[in-house]
């Protein structure tokens, strides 16, 4: 349902080339405060690269939505991840003294005593 052509198009493709550039994208955006719909906006446009890669180069489907939405999905995903990672370390050395980081993906409000 996911794989279209086979699993290692899929791996290179969007595991390997989408996701890590909508990592990436998540990143950039948090670290220039920018507001996190534009996250979702470069996950459809990665979307889009993606779906036309597996068509260019693996002879895949360019206008399959089932196939569109699970790449996006997948791409919106680790977007949010790198915007969440890249926000809670902005907040937490930048407000240091209001916030601290909690894990990877978050902060919380007060300092360790």
């Amino acid at each position: 349902m996911v794989v279209e052509v086979s699993r290692g198009d899929f791996l290179l493709v969007t595991v390997v080339l989408g996701g890590g550039a909508a990592w990436l994208s998540g990143r950039a955006i948090a670290s220039t405060w920018r507001p996190y719909r534009q996250v979702v906006t470069y996950a459809l446009l990665l979307g889009c690269v993606v779906r036309f890669f597996h068509y260019a180069l693996f002879q895949g489907t360019l206008l399959s939505g089932q196939h569109f939405l699970s790449d996006t999905a997948f791409l919106l995903a680790l977007a949010t991840l790198g915007f969440r990672a890249e926000r809670a370390s902005q907040m937490a050395t930048r407000y240091g003294w209001l916030y601290r980081q909690a894990g990877l993906f978050g902060w919380v409000s007060g300092r360790r005593p």
